[in-house]
């Protein structure tokens, strides 16, 4: 029998590849997302939207067994404490932080039924150290290792483990936006700030999604069943500097 896996934000980056991987193993996917795609059973929704998000896990849930729950919906947001708006935190607070809140909330009902499941949660570096020009972004990425840690102490009785992946710097859509960004309003050269971001990592590369969706797998799986409540980081070495 198939096992069930529900991806928020699994049209592209990481997330893409996640539903990708759990495909290939043989999971039920469901794509929770704005952005339709192909791969998965494609379901669009607003992680924003509590309701929509609460009513969509609850018709994945009257059929199915749902064994794990990727929240990885997110956005990144660029600015210091003073350069963002009221405005801009609670967009960013709102899909990162409260997108996986309802996702959770939604999906424990099912877990703990079934005495199983597996939750993991996209944090970032970012919820082990700070970077400069991030505060929203950071700030969110924090709350989602709390998050982590929190889940995982409350449900372990119904054997419902709950782990945050912390990638580093990730060659994905949303690092190029960031990274196109920046060149429009400084004039700076694309190919040379690429390099330097990789040239920042000790393993003097960037980070690839498939890499980080093998490691989300594998924290789903039986192998990791006794690790939870833990910050799984994935950044090439670089909060160990």
């Amino acid at each position: 029998m198939k096992k069930t896996c529900i991806v928020t934000g699994g049209s592209s980056g990481i997330g893409l590849s996640i539903v990708k991987l759990f495909l290939e193993n043989n999971y039920n996917v469901f794509n929770l997302d704005l952005s339709e795609s192909e791969y998965g059973i494609f379901k669009q929704c607003d992680v924003t939207n509590s309701d929509q998000v609460s009513t969509i896990i609850n018709e994945v849930s009257s059929k199915n067994a749902i064994d794990v729950l990727v929240s990885n919906a997110g956005i990144h947001f660029s600015g210091s404490i003073e350069n963002t708006t009221e405005v801009e935190l609670d967009k960013v607070l709102s899909i990162n932080v409260k997108g996986a809140f309802s996702a959770i909330k939604a999906v424990l009902p099912n877990m703990k039924a079934n005495k199983n499941g597996a939750i993991i949660l996209m944090a970032s570096d970012q919820a082990l150290i700070a970077k400069q020009n991030s505060f929203a972004y950071n700030m969110s990425k924090a709350a989602l290792a709390s998050m982590a840690k929190t889940t995982a102490l409350d449900y372990a009785q119904f054997n419902i483990r709950a782990n945050a992946v912390c990638p580093g710097t990730i060659e994905t859509p949303l690092y190029h936006h960031a990274i196109d960004n920046y060149c429009n309003k400084s004039g700076a050269d694309k190919d040379l700030i690429h390099e330097e971001e990789a040239a920042l990592q000790p393993l003097n590369r960037l980070g690839q999604p498939e890499e980080v969706a093998e490691l989300v797998c594998f924290l789903a799986s039986d192998k990791a069943k006794f690790i939870t409540g833990s910050l799984q980081v994935i950044d090439g070495g670089y909060t160990a500097q």
